[in-house]
């Protein structure tokens, strides 16, 4: 036998996917065309202009605020937006949890898996709202509400058959297998939701929940294997090729996308970081349920 894993590393945009025009594959213009570009979010506000006196009497318009905001450069931009959303998820771990960690244990499952005290049945219920969770993210890029979506189709990473077969197993030894609970549940029509009308968030979401199962949901899956199932090496854990050129795929198709962000979606996308450590840090914690 041998390991197992898992981890997932409100606002709402304000048009539909109807609102939408369909470009290019990775378009990801979200805005109508007819939008103003006043205040208010995803819009350009007007920088206030700046003037001053030149030689001669002329007058110099100095855009001041528009320089300062180009030059300004955000933690992992020079590598790709992946790098950015990496860098801002990195930062909401304990310092347990990861070396770039800032954040201060609150709650049982912050702490070092070492100190866990895991049970089967938990457990349990762990891969059972994990799959729902994972069900919902295929079906929302196999629907594509917006045209990009798809571009994250067979990707290699996907999670539901593997999940189907772990539970399978668990059902042969005799175990009962839960209707998923409220984590899941509420996690799962989250995501339906902000796919639908808020297409930057949702893959914030999509991004934490397969980049940080592929890291450190492994290890995670590894020590409570060696604590509850004899070290039984899960179908969870497993993938199809090379894991590191899968992760580099998707890399590359996310960095396209947001090429065609504005920085105030990006900023948007970033900050529903913290919103997807909540969820996917309930469905984590009844492990130890």
């Amino acid at each position: 036998m041998a390991s197992l894993t898992a981890v997932f590393h409100q606002r709402s945009y304000l048009y539909d996917a109807q609102s939408v025009p369909r470009q290019s594959q990775f378009s990801s213009s979200f805005l109508p065309r007819n939008l103003s570009f006043g205040s208010g979010f995803g819009g350009i506000s007007r920088m206030p202009l700046r003037m001053r006196a030149a030689g001669g009497g002329g007058m110099v318009v100095v855009a001041a605020a528009t320089a300062e905001k180009q030059k300004k450069r955000y933690p992992g931009e020079a590598k790709g937006f992946v790098e950015e959303m990496r860098f801002v998820a990195m930062k909401l771990h304990t310092r347990e949890q990861a070396k770039e960690g800032e954040k201060e244990v609150k709650s049982p499952e912050e702490n070092s898996v070492m100190k866990w005290e895991p049970t089967v049945e938990g457990y349990l219920r762990f891969l059972v709202d994990s799959k729902l969770v994972y069900d919902t993210l295929e079906r929302i890029v196999d629907n594509a509400a917006f045209p990009f979506y798809a571009e994250f189709r067979n990707t290699g990473l996907e999670r539901s058959e593997k999940l189907a077969k772990d539970l399978e197993w668990f059902k042969e030894q005799g175990y009962a297998i839960p209707e998923p609970c409220s984590p899941g549940v509420d996690y799962a029509q989250y995501l339906e939701e902000l796919s639908e009308k808020d297409p930057p968030a949702f893959i914030c979401h999509f991004y934490n929940v397969y980049f940080a199962h592929s890291a450190g949901g492994r290890m995670i899956g590894k020590k409570v294997a060696e604590k509850i199932l004899n070290n039984k090496d899960l179908e969870f854990y497993k993938w199809d090729g090379d894991l590191s050129r899968l992760l580099q795929n998707v890399r590359d198709k996310l960095n396209k996308v947001a090429e065609g962000w504005t920085r105030e979606e990006k900023d948007h996308c970033l900050e529903e970081t913290e919103k997807s450590f909540q969820c996917s840090g309930e469905i984590l914690r009844l492990i130890l349920s």
